[in-house]
């Protein structure tokens, strides 16, 4: 049976991960009603905060959770190594998303929407001329970050 060794990540590390790696699933949340999404972000070490470009047309069911103004999750992971010993690391931020005019960005602001990645390649039900590119920032209330290392040859 593999034997798995979980602890908590430091703050450093934490934020170390979180400027490596450059997408996540964001969920909301209204009422009962879960939504989940892939996202690329950029994330801001000494203000600890994350900053998405979100893309969706007017009738999405994206643009209808944004608008609720909901609670947000943010789940970032990774996995690396194979066969004997494997490490996760995953990291969980719980705020609320606040949407920002890009009228009102700062210089610093500016600089990590240009680390928020986008994807290689997007997918539209729509023509491009009915999306709309909304700014928003996560700063979260809790956050947390565990590491995993896994022993598939260790026994009991």
């Amino acid at each position: 049976m593999p034997l798995a060794e979980e602890t908590a990540m430091s703050d450093s590390e934490t934020d170390a991960f979180l400027g490596e790696m450059e997408t996540g699933v964001l969920s909301l949340a209204q009422e009962d009603e879960p939504y989940a999404i892939p996202v690329s972000y950029g994330y801001d070490a000494d203000d600890r905060t994350f900053y998405l470009r979100l893309v969706s047309t007017p009738k999405s069911e994206k643009r209808a959770f944004l608008e609720s103004s909901p609670r947000a999750r943010l789940v970032v992971y990774d996995e690396e190594g194979e066969g004997e010993t494997e490490a996760y690391r995953s990291v969980v931020a719980v705020g609320s998303l606040e949407r920002i005019d890009p009228s009102d960005l700062s210089i610093e602001q500016i600089e990590q929407y240009g680390r928020a990645k986008r994807p290689l390649f997007e997918i539209w039900g729509s023509s491009k001329r009915d999306l709309d590119i909304q700014l928003f920032s996560l700063e979260p209330s809790e956050m947390s970050g565990r590491r995993a290392e896994i022993d598939r040859d260790a026994d009991e």
